[in-house]
Formats: structure tokens, sequence, C-alpha cells
């Protein structure tokens, strides 16, 4: 029987400086559509909360309207950044109260918020860093987001074709204790291991670090796990650290059904990606790994995109520059045709790839 049964992911939910800019920004350059809002006009006298989807995938951003807020302070010491992963689940009380005789630290016990369009049950519980989850039961909910929010307009007018991405893939967390955090999903959430990635797996010339993925049964939910390994310099998973001041989010997979039509709208509204040289794609023992794939070679290496096979079929990756002056959080654009992976072939190239955007910001 499983203890923690999950419904999928609910929300991700960004700590911003600027909510309102943060909205347009991700409703220009991602695509994602406004739906839902809360701030001083409505009853939410210190902070606005705009809400965006494409099409499961929620984001939810939150920025301080007036000094001397906690939410202001976590801006402050961590800069713009991911607060929750908020998860779906059958039933909040059972799942919080599960969680707690596991060891959890309960943040918030459940309660019943309720409007006019019927009542979602929420609770809280801690992880990484100051990263929470909050559990959500929206079954008897027909609103835009929750109670307390009104339904918004769209900031501009959302993609007319194709959504650039439709859900959440996976979800990566960078830490110090790698195990630790492995173990507190396996026994609070009764999460297992779907890949675990040490050594030469993710290691260039100057700098390495260890990875868990873990994943709930239906593999609806999966959150990797980073954690630094020594290496000549410092790590990608060590600037993120150093940065953002201590474990927390480092990017989220948005799972797209045509990688290639998002990249172009995304790059032409001013979105940045890591750049692959072209030697990645010349290289024979490639095209012989990933045989044949939906697109010719050729078009993959005009927008730097990753390819990736593995004995259940391949996928396209690509990865955004961070999105904010720290370089900490950004996003990953990736197209599955059968692998479950999460393109173990292209770690090399990918890391080397932010090594050369670490060694420009100076902080390699």
């Amino acid at each position: 029987m499983d203890e923690f049964p999950v419904k999928g992911m609910d929300a991700v939910v960004f700590a911003v400086g600027n909510a309102k800019q943060a909205a347009h920004y991700y409703s220009t350059a991602f695509g994602m559509r406004r739906v839902a809002y809360r701030g001083p006009e409505n009853g939410s006298p210190d902070e606005a909360v705009h809400v965006l989807e494409s099409g499961s995938a929620r984001f939810v951003f939150r920025g301080p309207v007036r000094a001397g807020t906690d939410l202001g302070r976590h801006i402050a010491e961590h800069g713009d950044g991911v607060t929750d992963l908020a998860i779906e689940v059958p039933d909040v009380e059972a799942a919080y109260r599960h969680a707690l005789a596991k060891g959890a630290k309960g943040l918030e016990e459940p309660h019943v918020l309720e409007d006019k369009y019927g009542k979602v049950v929420v609770a809280a519980i801690a992880t990484y860093g100051e990263t929470r989850h909050t559990l959500v039961d929206r079954s008897n909910y027909s609103g835009p987001y929750l109670p307390g929010f009104v339904e918004a307009e769209p900031i501009v007018e959302p993609p007319k074709s194709k959504r650039y991405f439709q859900a959440i893939d996976h979800c990566v967390g960078n830490v110090e204790r790698m195990d630790e955090w492995a173990d507190f999903y396996h026994r609070v959430m009764g999460f297992t291991d779907m890949a675990e990635f040490i050594g030469a797996d993710i290691a260039t010339e100057y700098s390495a670090l260890m990875s868990k993925v873990v994943a709930d049964g239906t593999r609806k939910v999966k959150f990797p796990l980073n954690e630094p390994a020594e290496g000549k310099r410092k790590s990608q998973i060590d600037e993120y650290l150093e940065f953002y001041g201590g474990p927390g989010v480092q990017h989220i997979a948005l799972a797209t059904n045509d990688i290639l039509a998002s990249v172009d709208q995304m790059r032409a509204a001013g979105v940045e990606f890591l750049s692959t040289p072209d030697s990645y794609y010349e290289d024979p023992a490639l095209r012989a790994r990933i045989g044949e794939v939906r697109v010719p070679v050729e078009e993959l290496q005009k927008r730097r995109i990753l390819v990736d096979r593995d004995e259940d079929g391949y996928l396209l990756q690509i990865f955004t520059k961070p999105v904010q002056d720290r370089p900490t959080v950004f996003f990953e654009l990736i197209e599955r045709h059968g692998s479950l992976g999460f393109g173990k072939g292209n770690f090399k190239a990918l890391f080397e790839a932010i090594e050369r955007e670490q060694a420009a910001r100076g902080n390699l």
C-alpha cells in the first residue's frame, strides 16, 4: 500500500523581487498564460502574487509590496528563487501525519481554504534549505488557483500556435548532503531511487558532482538531488550554493512536444540557452549511439539541442542560462520519445558548457 500517494506537481512557487515583471517575462519569453492574481487590491497588503500556467505546469510568483516581510528577507538573502515545490495529494491530512511520523518538520498544519468556488485543503512540510512542500487537495475546487485569488487576464496574448511546454518533468535540488535528503524522500514520502550518477558519470577536467534521482511510484513527481564532489576547481553546485546562500532548487525541467519550435520561439523572445560546440554534433560516436531520431542532427546542431538514447528510447534536451542575475535558477526543455532518463550521455557536454559560463563570470 502506498502510504504517501501523490497526484502530481501542483505548482512551483517563486519568491521574486518584482512579481509583476517576473510574470511579464514568463508570459512573453515562456509563453505562459496568467490565470490568477492576489495583491493589495484584494486582501493581500504585503505581497503581490501572479499565477501562470502552461498545460499542467503552474508557476506562482510572489513579490513583496512593502519592506520588512519574511518574503523580502528571503529575496535579500537568496535572490529570486524557488521557495515551494507544491505537490497535489488525495488526502492532505493523511499525507501530513505520515510525513511527521516519519520525521519531517511540519510548517503548516492541515487547514481548509474556502470561497464561492469550493474548498482546498493545504498543509506544508520542510525540505532542504528554506524550500518547502505544500501538500494540496483541490479536488473540491473550481476556482482559478486558491481561495483568495481572483481570475486574471493574460498579461500578453499567449502563443496562437502550440504551447512551448505542457508539464513539469522534474525539479532538481542542489544540496550539501545528497544521501541524507534522498533518505528523507525515501522515508517521508516513500519515493524510490530512479537513477544515480557518481564519479566519472558527472565529471569534467575541472569539477565533479554526484546526483540521485528520487521519484514517486507513478514517476509523476521526480526530484533529482545534486551535491558537489571534489574537483580541481569550483563546481556548478558549489557556485549555486555560494550565490543562493545554501541548498535550493537548481532547475526546473519542462516537458515539451516540439522542442525545436519551442527553442526557436523562446530564443526569439530573448531566452538565452547554453551553447554546445560543433564538435559534439560532428562526433561519429554520437551518431552511432543515438541512431534514428525524429529530426536531422543538423537541425539539432543549428539550435544547440542535445540528444541521448537509452534502452527505452531517446530524448532531446536543452538548458537555459540562469534566468536572473545571480547564477542560480535555470530551466531545461525536454522532449521524450520513450526514454525515462536524464541525458546521462550529455552530462560531459552540458557541464563543460556550464563551466564556460562559470569561467566568464569568474567563478570556476
